[in-house]
């Protein structure tokens, strides 16, 4: 007997009838049998699934979205037919003795524990027998594919509604529109990667803007602001990350603790470069004398990877911050005793996986990202509560 299966060309229509980017095949009736015990054991709890019959020419299942389709018309021309429930509390009809059943006999597959079909236009599917299957109920085969990436998955929907809350977040001060996270970690912890990843969230790819590497010295040499805009082309979002040198362990090599002092206080302008034996000081270049509340730092993220916790010396500057969040790569491996030490909440300690090696965006890394966005924007907003002499937006 010739096994059929469904054809490249075929696949495509499907795919793009169910909004689909792959099929899974779960039962062919050639192969498992036209039996109904066969189909409920391979099929079964996998989600959403789409049957596939072939010919020559129990309890009900809530289903809004189920619905009868034929890909081909007369003459096996490409003619795609697709008919919507009309009842969704009776969409499917699922019974160990019966095989695939759409609206209580509308469509019943392997009937009879046959190669057959059985139709009955009724008020779950309401049809023209002809137009469906042509008046022909001899199955040639018959196939079940699980459906992949049909349904918008809880995560998606959390990732959305993140998305969203960031998006409309309004400072609270008039004269602050954009907060300022300024994100610390020693060299080579992913400070930049980290830039890089929230702001691929937002693109919808994954771009590299912020110099980012593993040497043993810090790529970045500057302090630089990054706006992170919602789309390629989108409006500035109201966060702005502030990168700057990494920390090193010996003093001169890395960023400086009076360094980072300046640029908390407002007074290092973007793009200015780190002069290893110069301190930022009034008469430096571009200094800011004065800085507005705008210019200053709101929130501190504190990047540590999880791999290269151990450092002493790190975890002591990190004390002497204060340091609100820490950003871990293999936060599985970590002993939360670290950051007991420092005082520092847990509910402050934010793991996260940054875009290192992906070439496409994952849902569960963009989750991780943005309730780390999320936090620190909390973090941020609670500090600037503390600016009470001035009006809020919600108040005028």
């Amino acid at each position: 007997m010739e096994v059929l299966t469904i054809s490249i060309k075929w696949e495509e229509q499907l795919q793009h009838l169910l909004e689909s980017r792959c099929l899974s095949l779960l039962y062919k009736a050639s192969i498992h049998g036209y039996n109904a015990s066969i189909f409920h054991a391979k099929c079964d709890a996998q989600g959403p699934t789409v049957a596939v019959a072939y010919n020559g020419s129990g309890y009900y299942i809530n289903d809004e979205k189920a619905f009868l389709f034929r890909l081909k018309g007369k003459e096996g021309v490409l003619s795609p037919l697709q008919i919507p429930v009309k009842t969704a509390t009776s969409a499917i009809y699922d019974h160990s003795s019966s095989g695939p059943n759409f609206g209580g006999g509308a469509l019943q597959l392997l009937d009879q524990n046959a190669a057959a079909a059985a139709t009955s236009s009724n008020n779950n599917y309401t049809y023209n027998v002809a137009d469906l299957h042509g008046n022909d109920l001899g199955l040639m085969e018959c196939e079940v594919y699980r459906v992949e990436g049909k349904l918008i998955s809880k995560e998606k929907m959390e990732r959305g509604k993140i998305m969203e809350e960031i998006r409309s977040y309004k400072p609270y001060l008039n004269s602050v529109p954009q907060i300022r996270i300024l994100v610390l970690g020693p060299i080579g912890a992913g400070k930049s990667i980290f830039f890089n990843s929230v702001n691929s969230v937002f693109q919808g790819y994954v771009p590299s803007q912020a110099v980012a590497g593993s040497d043993n010295a810090s790529m970045t040499t500057q302090y630089r602001t990054y706006p992170v805009k919602d789309g390629r082309d989108g409006k500035p979002l109201p966060i702005i990350l502030c990168d700057t040198m990494g920390i090193e362990e010996n003093s001169g090599v890395g960023l400086e603790i009076d360094e980072v002092s300046n640029i908390i206080k407002g007074h290092v302008p973007d793009r200015y470069q780190f002069n290893p034996a110069a301190t930022p000081h009034p008469d430096s270049p571009g200094y800011i004398k004065m800085p507005f509340l705008k210019d200053q730092i709101h929130c501190v993220a504190f990047v540590i990877d999880g791999c290269k916790i151990s450092a002493h010396n790190i975890l002591k500057f990190c004390k002497n911050l204060h340091i609100l969040f820490v950003k871990i790569t293999q936060y599985n491996h970590i002993s939360f005793n670290y950051f007991k030490k420092l005082g520092i909440p847990l509910a402050q300690i934010v793991p996260v996986k940054n875009y290192c090696s992906e070439l496409d965006l994952l849902c569960d890394v963009d989750i991780l990202l943005l309730s780390a966005v999320r936090q620190l924007i909390r973090l941020a907003e609670s500090y600037l509560d503390n600016f009470t002499f001035e009006k809020s937006k919600k108040e005028l």
